[in-house]
């Protein structure tokens, strides 16, 4: 079991086509205040980040955001939120908000997204942390994603184990729920001689 007093967010700068996506960033972010868990974000004001953090903050939440110093300059910084940390580089982004949080959350999003959601498993893979990962999945965005996963399982580069590490929820309430049912474990990675 896993006690959630922070969830930290990745999700899109961009808002996406459609309401979807929007609603979904909504929901999470009200639940979140709802539930006196703290969201931890990249600190944007525009986008699905923006609706997260607007969401949560409405609802009387606590959210900390944290973007590097180059989008702080173009005015994309969400000045109203709790906390907002400034740092040099994407690396410290992911370090401050990955310290910062008990566990995570994938909404839809692009590259950022993706790399921010891929460091947070491979983490977990290498027994860096054990921290619960959960791709919520809104009309079906992450199918892909996780064909890739099993593909990756029967091609025998990545272990059924660690495939395990990334789950995907349909929805805001399923999310917590299975991130606070979470028993996160991973499988050592090793290389053979063979396999040199």
């Amino acid at each position: 079991m896993v006690t959630l007093r922070s969830v930290g967010v990745f999700c899109g700068s961009s808002s996406g086509h459609g309401d979807q996506y929007l609603l979904a960033a909504r929901s999470l972010g009200t639940l979140l205040a709802g539930e006196r868990i703290e969201l931890v974000y990249g600190g944007g004001r525009v986008g699905l980040m923006g609706t997260l953090a607007d969401a949560c903050l409405d609802a009387g939440g606590r959210v900390t955001g944290v973007i590097p110093v180059g989008l702080f300059r173009r005015e994309v910084a969400h000045r109203g939120v709790t906390e907002l940390h400034e740092v040099a580089t994407m690396h410290e982004r992911k370090a401050l908000m990955y310290d910062r949080s008990d566990a995570f959350v994938a909404l839809p999003g692009g590259l950022g997204t993706l790399d921010e959601l891929a460091e947070v498993a491979t983490w977990s893979q290498l027994g860096l942390h054990a921290k619960p990962l959960v791709l919520l999945d809104v009309d079906g965005f992450w199918t892909s994603f996780t064909g890739l996963l099993d593909t990756m399982v029967g091609a025998g580069l990545l272990k059924q184990e660690n495939r395990s590490l990334i789950s995907v929820c349909p929805d805001a309430s399923a999310a917590l729920a299975h991130l606070r049912a979470a028993e996160v474990t991973y499988a050592e990675k090793w290389i053979d001689v063979e396999d040199r």
